[in-house]
């Protein structure tokens, strides 16, 4: 089940509260700790091939595209 199929449920229960509190407490996406989906791009949303150096988290396509106006030089 998607993130989007959860929430169209819920919309689905507004008006029986009882049956909503069940389905959110068997069926709510679980909240990552750890692993590749607890960091995400802060500019397009992607969760692989992060960069984290420097305190920039940004994926490496983000990171090739506004590396020189960030102050990194390309060599070779």
């Amino acid at each position: 089940m998607t993130a989007s199929d959860w929430r169209k449920m819920l919309k689905q229960f507004r008006n029986k509260p009882a049956m909503r509190a069940k389905y959110i407490k068997h069926n709510k996406p679980k909240d990552r700790t750890t692993g590749i989906t607890q960091k995400k791009c802060e500019r397009c949303g992607r969760f692989g091939a992060m960069v984290n150096s420097y305190g920039l988290n940004l994926c490496r396509h983000c990171f090739r595209e506004i590396a020189e106006e960030l102050g990194f030089k390309k060599f070779s």
